[in-house]
């Protein structure tokens, strides 16, 4: 049987709220789930309260919580370039709540799998990371990836056909659009744009274990899945011994279907328990 026990603790002059997940007999390995924003702790479809209940079954002891400005904590919104200090604070009351906590998986999707990146690169209580369609969104790498998964997708689709004989297609604002993004598509790059960068200097530097889980129908996705084609220092990254990928071929961003939830839920259950 396990409890859930409601948190409250504080970030600079804020109250933070979070629920505790707690199995019968804990590992003393936890998870704490870092939102992406704008998002608070339950998440979409209920994704994060489905999440924990399912790893904590299994004996993991899982935190999560609402960072400053979102769902019942104190403070100003703000971005997840901006929650270091509050997943400082999580992180510090997980352990104390947990005397038996010895090590931290964060686990994070979009921009909160970035934010957990760039945290755990110098927290030694941090071993793991799950991220989830980790967020590298540059105006270079998202026309790429709209023109290379979007607008190819669109115009094999026989419905676009359709509706352009029949007149209810908008070429002309079609043709705009296109035209803007092959341009940004094609602006020379002299290095990599400051977000996907600083995303590797962080997993470049973390030496914990990485699971990195991709949705197949998801933009963001296909924008992170680029950067080992285009950059060899990812590619080199990625293919390390300490780092597992894996791609859920037709799941959307927020894996919305059962399928895919239980399917991430397994993975990262699997995962956690393997070392």
């Amino acid at each position: 049987m396990t409890q859930q026990r409601a948190l409250h603790f504080s970030c600079h002059d804020c109250w933070l709220f979070g629920i505790l997940h707690v199995p019968e007999q804990p590992l003393s390995r936890g998870v704490l789930i870092v939102t992406g924003g704008p998002q608070y702790r339950i998440g979409s479809h209920r994704q994060f309260v489905l999440l924990a209940r399912h790893l904590a079954e299994q004996q993991v002891p899982v935190m999560r919580f609402d960072y400053r400005g979102m769902g019942d904590s104190e403070g100003d919104m703000r971005d997840f370039e901006s929650i270091q200090d509050d997943l400082e604070a999580a992180i510090g009351e997980f352990f104390n709540a947990m005397p038996g906590l010895k090590e931290l998986v964060l686990w994070g999707l979009c921009d909160g799998a970035t934010a957990a990146a760039f945290h755990a690169a110098g927290d030694p209580r941090v071993t793991g990371l799950v991220m989830l369609n980790p967020w590298v969104r540059t105006a270079q790498g998202q026309a790429r990836t709209t023109l290379r998964h979007y607008y190819w997708q669109r115009i094999r689709e026989p419905e676009f056909w359709r509706k352009l004989a029949r007149g209810r297609f908008g070429l002309r604002g079609a043709l705009t659009s296109f035209g803007a993004l092959a341009l940004a598509a094609s602006q020379p790059a002299a290095q990599m744009a400051p977000l996907p960068e600083r995303l590797y200097q962080s997993l470049q530097r973390f030496r914990g274990r990485i699971l990195i889980i991709l949705s197949g129908a998801d933009l963001g996705a296909r924008e992170f899945m680029a950067l080992p084609r285009q950059h060899p220092h990812w590619r080199k990254l990625l293919a390390a011994p300490h780092v597992r990928q894996i791609l859920i071929p037709h799941a959307n961003h927020t894996f919305a279907r059962q399928a895919w939830r239980d399917q991430v839920a397994d993975l990262c259950v699997q995962w956690i328990r393997a070392w």
